[in-house]
C-alpha cells in the first residue's frame, strides 16, 4: 500500500528499543511531507472530534456528550436513557402539551464524555453548567467536522529518525484516531497513513483517497456540505415533506427494530421490506415471501415530519408515525404508548426473488458460518475458518477440522417462501431444510424450527487488506513467539512446533515428535481485521480456536488478540516466520 509521511518535527525514540527488525523505505520529497502544524493534520483532528449534539436535548452542549445510561426527570416522569433512540421519550413527553413549561432534571453523578474523548464524572448541576459554559452557542460554526468521516480501520506505519519502519498502529475509531493524531501534532510521533483510505460522506456515499493531497481536499469539500444539526431541538426543523418523500421513494427499507404498545415485535416483523413507491403505494415484503400492500402519506406540522401508514392486514403499522431521527440510511418513527419503528434503507434488495436469482447469488462468493443454533446450543465455534462454497452443479464443500467435507445443496420454494437445503455427510447440525428469512448483500438468515443460522459472505481477492494478511502467511512457515492466556504465558508449550499456512484453507501444524496437526484457516474483515483459526480438538492447539482479533502485522510477525464482551484482552497470539 502506498505511504505517505505525517512528519512531525521530532520522533518518539521509544520506540526504536521494542523493535527487532526494520524496513529501509524510500524518504519522502518535501511535498509528501506534513508537519505537526498542517492543515490536513487540523482537518484529521476536527474530522476525529467527539460530536456532542446528538444528546443536546439532555445537556444543550454541542461540545460535550452525556456517557449511557443517564436517569432523567422530564416533566415529573423519571426515564431511563440507555440508548439513542431514548432520546424520543424525552422529546414526546415535552410535546404531549404546548402549553406547559418543559422541564429535564439530570440524577447526578454522571460521565461526560468531552469533544476531545476525555471522561469526566460530573457531581452536580453546577459542575455540569461550568462545562457548557466552555461551549459554542447553539447552532454556532464550532471545530467539529460531522458532514465526513473516515472509514475504520486505517493504519499507520511508525519511523524512526532513519525512515525505517519499526511499528504499525491499526486505528478503528474516531476516539483512537484524536488521541494518534493529537500525538502527531505534539511531535511524539513520526509516522505514515496507509493510502487508500475510504471517507464515508454525510449522505452514505464513499470516496477513495490515495495520497495527502486528495484526502486534504476531500475533507475541505466536505467539511459544510451538510446540516450539522447543532441545535437544540432533537432534529425536528430540519425536516422537510421533500427530503422525507424523496428518502423513503429511494430504495427498499428494512425494519430493524419494532415496538408496539410497549411491545417488542422484532421476532414477528424484523427484516420484513417495504417499498414506497410514487403515488403513496406502499408495498411490505414479509419473511415468508408474501407482499402485502397499502399506502404511506407524509406531512409536516409545528412538531415535525409525520408519516401515515395504512395497511388491510399490518395493523401494527397502520399509524402516523413521528419521524424524530432521519440519517442517510436510517429512518427512526416514533408514536406516544411505546412505538417505534426503526427502518434501514437496503438498495441491493430484491423485491420479487425466483429461486435462479437466489443460486446465482450463494456461488458468487464463499459464504462463513457467523451463528449457529441448534436446538438451543450455540454451534458456530465448530466452524471457526472453514467457509462454504456452494457451486453452480449443487455441490456445497467445507473444511472441518482440516477435513475437506463435500455434499449437496439446492434452493427450495414452498409455501412459506423460499429455502436452502443442505446435505452434508457428518454435518447434522448443518444437514437441515433451512427457510431464508432475510437474504442480504452480505449475510443470509436462515430458520429451522428452533433452529437458526446466519453465513456471511466472504469474497477472496476482495479486501486488499486480507489479501495482504493472506499473501503474508502464504509466504513461509511460522512458529509462536508468545501465547498468553489470561496473563498466563504459555509460549514454552509450542517452541517446538511450526505452522504452514496453505492456500487452500489448510493449515499444518509439524510436532517433531508426533507428526502433522491438521487445521483450518481463514483471514476476513469483520469488525476489524481477523484470522480465524481451527484446530479442531487436537491437543494443546485447540486452545487456538478462536476468530482473533489482528492487531498488528508485517511481512514477519502478526500479533492477534482475543477479547472478552467487556472489551478486554483475553489471550495474546504472537506468531513470527522461521
Amino acid at each position: 500500500m502506498k505511504k505517505l509521511l505525517l512528519l512531525p518535527f521530532f520522533a518518539l525514540l521509544m520506540f526504536m528499543s521494542c523493535q527487532q527488525e526494520v524496513v529501509e523505505v524510500t524518504p519522502p520529497t518535501e511535498g509528501e511531507a506534513l508537519v505537526a502544524s498542517s492543515t490536513l493534520t487540523s482537518l484529521m483532528a476536527n474530522t476525529s472530534i467527539k460530536d456532542g449534539s446528538e444528546d443536546n436535548i439532555i445537556d444543550k452542549a454541542n461540545c460535550l456528550s452525556v456517557d449511557l445510561p443517564v436517569t432523567v426527570i422530564v416533566n415529573g416522569i423519571e426515564i431511563i436513557i440507555d440508548s439513542k433512540e431514548d432520546y424520543a421519550a424525552i422529546k414526546a413527553v415535552f410535546d404531549e402539551f404546548d402549553d406547559d413549561d418543559d422541564n429535564l432534571e439530570i440524577m447526578f453523578p454522571i460521565t461526560i464524555i468531552l469533544s476531545d474523548h476525555t471522561e469526566v464524572t460530573i457531581n452536580n448541576s453546577a459542575e455540569l453548567q461550568e462545562l457548557v459554559q466552555q461551549c459554542i452557542g447553539e447552532g454556532e460554526p464550532d471545530d467539529d467536522i460531522e458532514c465526513i468521516d473516515f472509514q475504520y480501520p486505517i493504519s499507520f506505519s511508525i519511523y524512526n529518525t532513519q525512515f525505517q519502519v519499526i511499528d504499525v498502529v491499526t486505528v478503528e475509531s474516531d476516539r483512537q484516531l484524536h488521541h494518534f493524531i493529537e500525538r502527531v501534532k505534539e511531535g511524539e510521533v513520526f509516522a505514515s497513513i496507509d493510502f487508500p483510505v475510504t471517507m464515508v460522506l454525510s449522505d452514505g456515499s464513499t470516496v477513495v483517497v490515495n495520497n495527502n493531497q486528495e484526502l486534504q481536499a476531500t475533507i475541505q469539500d466536505a467539511k459544510d456540505a451538510c446540516d450539522e444539526d447543532d441545535d437544540n431541538d432533537f432534529h425536528d426543523n430540519d425536516f422537510t415533506k421533500e427530503r422525507l418523500d424523496t428518502l423513503l421513494a429511494t430504495c427498499p427499507w428494512v425494519v430493524h427494530d419494532m415496538d408496539r404498545n410497549g411491545q417488542n415485535l422484532n421476532d414477528q416483523y424484523r427484516d420484513f421490506a417495504m417499498l414506497f413507491e410514487d403515488g403513496g403505494i406502499v408495498k411490505v415484503h414479509a419473511r415468508n415471501g408474501d407482499m402485502l400492500t397499502g399506502t404511506w402519506s407524509t406531512r409536516i406540522t409545528d412538531n415535525g415530519a409525520l408519516i401515515k401508514l395504512e395497511f388491510d392486514t399490518l395493523v401494527d403499522f397502520t399509524l402516523e408515525w413521528f419521524v424524530y431521527d432521519i440519517e442517510y440510511d436510517r429512518i427512526k418513527l416514533f408514536t406516544e404508548g411505546g412505538n417505534k419503528i426503526i427502518l434501514q434503507k437496503n438498495c441491493d434488495i430484491v423485491f420479487e426473488q425466483t429461486v435462479e436469482r437466489i443460486k446465482n447469488y450463494l456461488t458468487e462468493c464463499y459464504w462463513r458460518v457467523d451463528r449457529l443454533s441448534v436446538d438451543g446450543n450455540d454451534n458456530e465455534d465448530n466452524y471457526i475458518g472453514t467457509p462454504l462454497k456452494f457451486f453452480a452443479d449443487d455441490t456445497v464443500k467445507i473444511r472441518v477440522n482440516g477435513e475437506l467435507i463435500a455434499g449437496t445443496w439446492d434452493i427450495l420454494q414452498l409455501n412459506l417462501g423460499f429455502a436452502l437445503q443442505i446435505h452434508l455427510e457428518s454435518r447434522a447440525d448443518l444437514e437441515l431444510v433451512w427457510l431464508i428469512t432475510s437474504l442480504e448483500p452480505d449475510f443470509i438468515k436462515l430458520e429451522n424450527l428452533n433452529n437458526k443460522m446466519e453465513l456471511e459472505r466472504h469474497c477472496f481477492g476482495g479486501d486488499a487488506d486480507v489479501t495482504f494478511i493472506e499473501n503474508v502467511l502464504n509466504a513461509g512457515v511460522w512458529s509462536v513467539a508468545l501465547y498468553q492466556d489470561e496473563n498466563v504465558d504459555k509460549t514454552e508449550n509450542y517452541f517446538m512446533y511450526s505452522i504452514d499456512f496453505m492456500e487452500n484453507g489448510l493449515v499444518k501444524v509439524t510436532d517433531p515428535n508426533n507428526g502433522i496437526i491438521d487445521g483450518s484457516w481463514l483471514s476476513y474483515r469483520n469488525d476489524g481485521l481477523r484470522l480465524a483459526l481451527n484446530f479442531g480438538i487436537e491437543a494443546s492447539f485447540q486452545e487456538f480456536n478462536y476468530r482473533w482479533r489482528i492487531t498488528s502485522v508485517s511481512e514477519t510477525r502478526i500479533e492477534l488478540k482475543d477479547f472478552s464482551s467487556s472489551g478486554t484482552v483475553e489471550s495474546i497470539l504472537v506468531l513470527e516466520r522461521q
